[in-house]
């Protein structure tokens, strides 16, 4: 069995992009969908990837919708949206041809759209539409009392449910709380979570621990909900950039919608061999 497959990285972010026609001539199932997510994102035994992201897959709306995704964590959870994974299928879209400008991509959490910024060889600039953010105000400093002590936190979704915690540095074992936030009883799908030192006014500096896979580098959603609940605390205004261990990316919150601008990059590509089919 070959699966042939697109290795993309934005922000330090990376995914495994694969077409959805390509696993059914392979004999997959949409109910091997996670299964084959936790096998191909292996960093041992697989490609390795922080998620799978699969075009135009069954069971997502596409109509106007230039083409579809659906995004799957290492662990197989699914995931609503992605903020760096979308951007990725932006860049394999534009690689193979696409002309439409801008480019629109549906997702579990709606249509998204990408302009390119700047491109060079096979590394893209986008920016993306993420929406309008989602939020109770007394969900701004909410005191979310878990297993590691009572913590101050901003609960808010940007398609996908984030946690916010604001610290005055990283050195402390924040990836044992960020385990903790998300699997928290608060969070019946599980949540995101983002720790947040504030540098100026617009600029912010985060660590990202996300549902279903972990510490990660980067994150466009964690970013877009970090830098939102900056200037919902009054300590930041937008624009935002937000400072990840790979990268910066800018967040733009001008009246209801939401906009990311961030990197993408085709790193790799090739086919997997590994996956074989329960039953």
């Amino acid at each position: 069995m070959e699966i042939p497959f697109i290795k993309c990285q934005a922000a330090g972010n990376d995914f495994l992009v694969v077409e959805w026609r390509a696993l059914a001539a392979a004999g997959i199932s949409e109910q091997d969908l996670p299964d084959l997510a936790r096998a191909f994102c292996d960093r041992r035994t697989g490609a390795g990837a922080d998620g799978l992201e699969v075009l135009d897959p069954p069971g997502i709306e596409s109509a106007g919708a230039d083409a579809s995704l659906r995004i799957f964590n290492s662990d197989g959870s699914e995931a609503e949206i992605s903020g760096n994974g979308t951007r990725c299928v932006a860049a394999t879209l534009i690689a193979a041809g696409s002309q439409a400008v801008p480019l629109r991509i549906a997702t579990v959490a709606g249509v998204k759209h990408l302009t390119v910024v700047e491109r060079t060889d096979q590394r893209f600039v986008f920016d993306m539409t993420m929406g309008r953010p989602v939020f109770a105000a007394e969900d701004i400093g909410y005191r979310l009392d878990t297993d590691l002590g009572v913590q101050t936190a901003t609960v808010l979704n940007v398609g996908n449910p984030q946690c916010v915690i604001f610290v005055e540095s990283f050195d402390w074992d924040w990836q044992s709380l960020g385990k903790a936030i998300e699997s928290h009883p608060r969070f019946p799908a599980k949540t995101n979570v983002s720790f947040v030192k504030l540098l100026d006014r617009q600029t912010i500096d985060v660590r990202f621990w996300e549902r279903g896979a972990g510490e990660t580098l980067s994150s466009g959603t964690g970013s877009t909900g970090a830098a939102v609940a900056a200037v919902l605390s009054g300590e930041a205004e937008s624009p935002v950039r937000v400072v990840t261990p790979a990268g910066d990316l800018v967040v733009t919150w001008q009246g209801e919608d939401v906009l990311l601008r961030g990197p993408a990059e085709i790193v790799a590509r090739g086919e997997y061999f590994g996956f074989r089919p329960a039953g």
